[in-house]
């Protein structure tokens, strides 16, 4: 008997490990021209092209700043709202938890730089 909870909470722990593996979403961020500074949310991260993760509900939004010499500031937005994420749909027929990453960020996002 206790030989066949083990297996139970074991098969539950890495069914549970497989379905929050998908909650991860990435998305690289490029400009062009290439080597702009980037501003997510307000602080600095890096330059561009730039790779990035995060784990946020469905809906959550990100503000995307460009900065390069000689081209004009560029702001926009992007949400965790763009292409549906199978696993996460297919874990939430098991667990509800998961519907609030069915959502997943576009592989990539571009952002041409106007020049001044």
């Amino acid at each position: 008997m206790k030989l066949s909870l083990s297996i139970k909470a074991i098969a539950l722990l890495l069914a549970m490990s497989v379905l929050f593996a998908s909650c991860a979403s990435t998305t690289i961020i490029q400009s062009d021209p290439p080597g702009a500074k980037l501003y997510l949310n307000g602080e600095p991260v890096g330059q561009t092209p730039y790779t990035y993760t995060d784990t946020k509900i469905i809906g959550s939004t990100n503000t995307v700043m460009l900065t390069k010499e000689g081209y004009e500031d560029f702001m926009a937005s992007f949400s965790r709202d763009e292409e549906v994420d199978v696993g996460a749909v297919i874990g939430g027929i098991f667990f509800l938890f998961p519907f609030l990453w069915t959502m997943k960020y576009k592989p990539f996002h571009t952002y041409e730089l106007e020049k001044k």
